[in-house]
């Protein structure tokens, strides 16, 4: 033992660091001290509440970092060059011309790029399909080199089906070497035919949603820059991991060479989880010519070639008997999926929401010449929500019959597809808070309107969503040596608030303060493995990760001051950044990292096997509108939901995304709507001023709100997910509502003037 400063005994503890990524054990020399009296003046609970976003500053100043604002030295510009047309042979195209041009660096077009990106075929599948593309020292030279070679494409046009009806018809042209339809995909419990002979009521509609486009604010781009035989991507994804992966596989380079970056993004909805034709032809550039490049989608690019919602064509029956009692559900949907597309459609909600003993579902997918379609926020859920809501209803008229009560006397008590219980599902609830919130009864009275031949309707629809999250997740806490704390984690923050929302959970578990805490999240190669961002997964599959290795950092550090201290752990704690001594005393984090030298104090965690439960987020939506009966114009006046979703870890990030989701839903109900030109498979409205999109005018009053109380057995941290359930239910609430008002179905989305008044003139 060495003399300290006023002659007390310095004495030497154990203490696990990690020291340049290495984990050692060091016997360091701690000062004595004495310990000082703590005063609380923070709360004790950190989740649970809201705090500003911990990037706001960044954004709300304009210095956050997006992927077009990636300039790196010596950098250029590619742009894609696509087909005007649905389907052909590309016959002759002129790229010499292009590479004379003022500017130009590089040039490809068919046979420049490996098999895997998919790029630039002579074959022609879909108007906006990638053909060629150019590199140029500005934009400008790289748009008008571009527009060259669009001018000089020659190509052979060949019968083409984009929509659904032109793809089934008998004698429609092939759009795939493999057919234009896939087997029916047939899911099935109890007996249809039984079902529908025990019922007193049955009734069959046929609904159709039309092709939505994701419209995210930030188009799809990235940055690609090579270092010998490294590369870094900067990209704007959902899934920095699935991108490097991507790009590995294409390019044919070990993924370990890959690294990806993802800073900030200006919305994803489920369009950006894999790398694309802009990630390709970057990459591809930058290592042919020895210099950065950027190749970001202009608008047009991005609303066609960058994914969509596909639409749908739902045949429904339903049966009850006179009590309300569900006796059958029956789905067969065509799914016009594109070009091309993972086979899922609507009809997983039918087999989940209701408990009903005779269900049946077939899909057909059906491919058209178009572009394929992608992930969007709820797939398949927010279709077959549609559909299935509306048949709800339409049996609760039939019934005469309150459209929640028939709802209550079908709640489903289990996960009726697969047998497993919930691990909570409050779904009553929602409906009982609902109408309280929204003034719901039996006997609902329609307000008048200032305008005679405006008509007021309500309506009710509810949603399920699974949102359990899941392994692999992985995630490191890091406190440093002067006390404070960084969460590293590889996922990404698509601009619903991940990174404060870790932060929360770290801080929390560690018993730090949050403005000690540091979230870094976003890159491939100096952050622990995390999935994709979709599915509504990150915070319940992350945030067990970020709290169990929080809660290994914390007893890590309870470990050295007990040591310091010379007492028990067990008699020690932590709040506010400080160490707890019976409560009553305390030593900051920071005096006892700089006590015990230049270390760090490190924790890992993973997210640990879903549970033997069914994980769902439930939620229920009531919407008032107006209907005007001489135009059709529909106005939403408001929209009360109400979900339980577990835990919520930040209430004002969680009602944005309620209000967000709501209001993708109100644009799906009224507005959005892709438009073909049958003649030539050409786009229509591709952008953002024929394809409308809610804005403020539109908004009606949104009362949001969730359930109170943590889901214990979903996971670590007792959250579900919240990015996908809002939109499920809004369209076919304000379809009900629209119904209610008017006495008639209208039974396509979206509920336009000419459809409104299609289905009163019958």
């Amino acid at each position: 033992m060495s003399d300290s400063a006023g002659g007390k005994k310095a004495r030497f503890v154990q203490t696990t660091v990690e020291v340049e990524g290495r984990t050692e054990t060091r016997v360091v020399e701690v000062p004595a001290f004495e310990p000082a009296p703590w005063t609380a003046d923070t709360p004790l609970s950190i989740v649970g509440t809201s705090p500003p976003r911990v990037d706001a500053f960044e954004k709300v100043t304009g210095r956050a970092r997006y992927t077009a604002d990636t300039v790196r030295p010596g950098i250029l510009y590619a742009v894609i060059v696509r087909a005007p047309i649905a389907k052909g042979t590309l016959t002759a195209i002129d790229l010499d011309t292009a590479r004379a041009m003022p500017g130009v660096r590089g040039v490809m077009g068919p046979g420049d790029a490996p098999a895997g990106t998919r790029l630039f075929r002579r074959e022609v599948s879909y108007a906006g399909q990638s053909l060629a593309a150019v590199c140029a020292e500005s934009l400008l030279d790289a748009e008008r080199a571009a527009r060259a070679i669009a001018a000089s494409l020659v190509i052979a046009p060949e019968p083409h089906a984009v929509t659904v009806d032109d793809a089934i018809a008998a004698d429609a042209p092939p759009v795939r070497r493999t057919g234009n339809t896939t087997e029916p995909d047939i899911v099935q419990r109890g007996d249809i035919a039984r079902g529908l002979a025990e019922a007193d009521v049955t009734l069959t509609r046929e609904y159709r949603t039309p092709v939505a486009l994701h419209s995210a604010l930030e188009p799809h781009g990235a940055v690609c820059e090579w270092t010998g035989d490294h590369l870094t991507v900067w990209e704007s994804t959902q899934g920095i991991f699935r991108v490097r992966s991507d790009v590995a596989k294409a390019l044919g380079v070990p993924q370990s060479r890959v690294r990806v970056i993802k800073d900030y993004m200006g919305g994803g909805f489920g369009a950006k989880n894999s790398a694309g034709p802009h990630t390709y032809t970057a990459a591809l550039f930058a290592r042919a010519l020895g210099a950065p490049v950027r190749c970001i989608n202009d608008r047009r690019g991005e609303q066609t070639d960058s994914g969509n919602r596909p639409a749908t064509v739902q045949k429904v029956t339903i049966a009850a008997r006179r009590d309300g009692t569900l006796t059958a559900i029956a789905l067969d949907a065509l799914i016009p999926l594109g070009i091309s597309g993972w086979e899922g459609g609507p009809a997983q909600i039918f087999h989940e929401l209701y408990h009903c003993p005779n269900v049946r579902t077939a899909e057909t997918m059906v491919y058209i010449n178009a572009g394929g379609m992608q992930a969007f926020r709820g797939p398949g859920y927010v279709e077959g929500a549609f559909a299935l809501e509306g048949a709800m209803n339409a049996l609760a008229r039939a019934l005469e019959m309150d459209p929640v009560a028939l709802r209550v006397k079908n709640l489903a008590t289990h996960d009726e597809r697969t047998g497993r219980p919930f691990s909570g599902n409050r779904l009553d609830e929602c409906y009982a808070e609902g109408m309280k919130r929204f003034g719901w009864s039996s006997a609902i009275d329609h307000p008048p309107s200032a305008l005679s031949r405006a008509k007021r309707g309500r309506g009710v629809a509810a949603q399920t969503w699974p949102t359990g999250g899941g392994p692999p997740s992985y995630a490191n806490v890091r406190i440093n040596s002067d006390g404070s704390v960084d969460v590293l984690a590889g996922t990404q923050d698509l601009g619903t608030g991940s990174r404060t929302i870790l932060a929360q959970i770290a801080a929390e578990a560690l018993g730090a303060r949050l403005d000690s805490v540091r979230a870094v999240i976003g890159d491939t190669e100096r952050l622990p493995y995390t999935g994709n961002s979709w599915g509504s997964m990150t915070t319940p599959s992350v945030g067990p990760a970020v709290r169990m290795a929080a809660e290994e950092a914390k007893s890590h550090l309870l470990e050295a001051a007990a040591q310091m201290l010379e007492v028990p752990v067990a008699r020690l704690g932590t709040r506010d950044s400080q160490v707890m001594l019976d409560a009553d005393v305390a030593l900051s984090f920071s005096d006892l990292c700089r006590k015990l030298g230049n270390v760090q104090i490190v924790g890992h965690g993973s997210r640990g096997p879903n549970p033997e439960l069914a994980v769902v987020t439930v939620g229920a939506q009531f919407a008032e509108v107006e209907v005007d009966a001489e135009t059709g114009v529909v106005k939403v006046l408001r929209i009360v939901a109400v979900h339980d979703a577990g835990r919520i870890i930040n209430p004002a990030l969680a009602e944005s995304q309620l209000h967000g989701g709501i209001i993708q839903g109100i644009g799906y109900a009224l507005f959005e709507e892709r438009h073909i030109d049958r003649a030539s498979g050409a786009t229509l409205n591709a952008n953002l001023h024929d394809y409308k999109v809610p804005t403020m005018v539109d908004i009606p009053a949104i009362d949001a709100s969730f359930l109170a109380g943590a889901d214990p057995a979903a996971n670590h941290v007792g959250a579900r997910g919240i990015a996908e359930p809002p939109i499920i239910p809004t369209a076919p609430a304000i379809a009900a509502a629209v119904a209610d008002a008017l006495g008639v179905e209208v039974c396509s989305l979206p509920l336009t003037p000419w459809r409104v008044l299609g289905a009163l003139t019958g």
